[in-house]
């Protein structure tokens, strides 16, 4: 069993998965897309790509607000996390990714990666620290 990392953009996901052993997330790919309300491609990939790696549960950036309020984003991540739930009949739960963006935007700039080439990773890793995240709380809390 695996379970999948989302982060849901304007016109990017970034994807992670889990080991086997659930204790580590691992960078897949960025799914891209022309427009943000084209998504019928998007959601393929995204089947693909959980029955290709065994997913059994997918977990959803949630991008609220600092003060802890749902916006426009935060809607939209709730409306790809029900279409995905209804297109794969998996578990998907949404994961407070509050400056996780950030969070990898400062990684890449510490590794002194350029620019251009942080705009290719940044959403990658942004779903390993989301799906990182969840993993380490579950496994807490079933220590």
């Amino acid at each position: 069993m695996r379970i999948m990392g989302l982060d849901y953009g304007a016109i990017t996901v970034g994807v992670a998965i889990s080991d086997e052993l659930l204790l580590t997330a691992q960078a897949i790919e960025v799914i891209r897309r022309k427009q943000e309300n084209k998504l019928r491609q998007t959601y393929a990939r995204i089947e693909a790509l959980a029955q290709q790696y065994d997913v059994e549960e997918i977990v959803v950036g949630y991008p609220k607000n600092m003060d802890n309020s749902i916006g426009e984003r935060a809607i939209k991540s709730e409306e790809f996390a029900e279409n995905i739930k209804r297109r794969t009949g998996l578990t998907v739960t949404l994961w407070d990714e509050r400056l996780t963006t950030v969070a990898a935007h400062q990684v890449l700039k510490e590794s002194g990666i350029g620019r251009k080439q942080t705009a290719a990773v940044v959403d990658k890793l942004a779903a390993v620290f989301i799906l990182q995240g969840y993993l380490d709380l579950r496994r807490e809390k079933n220590s």
